[in-house]
């Protein structure tokens, strides 16, 4: 059963960030039963991860549902990008926590810090496994942002953001 909500925060076709699962749209406003209790969802699909999510409306803040990024939040993000890498000199498995932790929180400039810490251009030493997988992880998260928000494809996002990375290194 499908409805427009009548005091919603987000619409049916809205972009919108997921802190564990990126960019998404929500495809419609559901009203739900669920343990004999009436619930106001948000149906949010993940075209990327061919993923559907039900977020009750009135938990969609504190779940970290949000709009696409302001451009002030995107300009502080490419900002970010072309700032000095900051590797902090305690173990890797902290710092990978560390990573994670702001890849998901959903927060473009901490997933901007984390493409940023971890980039290696290419007269840089190779990275690890898992140094690669959160590197692409992050970088992934942030292309499809800046995807939705330019309305450009995820490879057109991705260059915009090594064009930034890039400016670095040179």
């Amino acid at each position: 059963m499908s409805y427009a909500a009548a005091n919603s925060d987000y619409n049916v076709g809205d972009k919108v960030v997921y802190p564990a699962h990126g960019v998404g749209q929500i495809s419609a406003v559901e009203v739900q039963e669920v343990a004999g209790m009436t619930l106001e969802v948000y149906v949010v699909t993940f075209d990327h991860e061919k993923m559907t999510l039900r977020v009750p409306t009135k938990k969609a803040k504190t779940a970290g549902l949000r709009h696409l990024a302001a451009e002030a939040v995107m300009s502080q993000a490419l900002t970010t990008l072309k700032g000095r890498a900051r590797i902090k000199r305690t173990m890797w498995s902290r710092r990978a926590q560390e990573y994670e932790a702001k890849i998901n929180s959903g927060d473009l400039v901490s997933i901007a810090e984390v493409v940023r810490d971890l980039y290696r251009s290419g007269n840089q030493p190779e990275q690890s496994y898992s140094e690669r997988q959160l590197y692409e992880s992050a970088l992934d998260r942030m292309a499809r942002e800046v995807a939705a928000i330019e309305q450009i494809d995820r490879d057109a996002a991705v260059a915009i953001l090594n064009k930034s990375l890039h400016k670095v290194a040179a």
